[in-house]
């Protein structure tokens, strides 16, 4: 077996993340991989927003104005924390372009396999990350707030930083569960 397969059937998403996160040259050689997906027509149908810092809190602002609580503040500082969860977000936005031969579906399907291979390559060296979508990916006020133009939709929050404690693993599919052979 391959170094890739053995870490691909070894890979899982890991929630429980704390300092210290990806420094600027590990996350510049994992961008530089996201930019690898496949792509037709290399219309580079993505970008990626880094939020760390003061910027987390911020974040979390931002979801807490998003968040309809009907007044329940305890509810308001969960959903403010729920972005302390790692010490690194890098939010992943679908930027589809108009093009006549590469419908919006492909490019949506690019970003995302953009923001997967972003996930592996930090996980290859030596990172967790927790691939989080959720309410808020879909939110106006977030969209809005984190200046998303027009068209573009978020792929998903990528939470990363340094594994803190390791969880069970989580059960696989057999493969008949997913895979046919057609004609049958």
């Amino acid at each position: 077996m391959s170094s890739v397969t053995d870490f691909l059937l070894n890979r899982a998403s890991e929630p429980r993340l704390e300092a210290p996160a990806p420094d600027a040259s590990t996350l510049d050689q994992a961008f530089a991989c996201a930019a690898r997906a496949p792509d037709h027509a290399l219309l580079r149908p993505w970008r990626y927003m880094v939020i760390e810092g003061e910027g987390l809190k911020a974040l979390g602002e931002l979801f807490a104005a998003a968040h309809s609580n009907n007044g329940d503040e305890k509810k308001l500082e969960k959903v403010r924390k729920k972005v302390l969860r790692a010490p690194m977000i890098v939010v992943g936005i679908a930027s589809p372009k108009k093009h006549h031969k590469v419908p919006e579906v492909e490019q949506l399907l690019s970003a995302g396999a953009s923001m997967s291979f972003l996930g592996l390559a930090l996980q290859d060296a030596g990172y967790g990350v927790m691939w989080r979508t959720g309410k808020m990916a879909y939110n106006p006020v977030v969209l809005e707030g984190l200046g998303l133009e027009k068209g573009e939709s978020i792929t998903g929050f990528l939470y990363t930083g340094t594994v803190s404690s390791t969880k069970p693993a989580v059960p696989r599919p057999e493969l008949a569960e997913f895979v046919a052979h057609w004609p049958a």
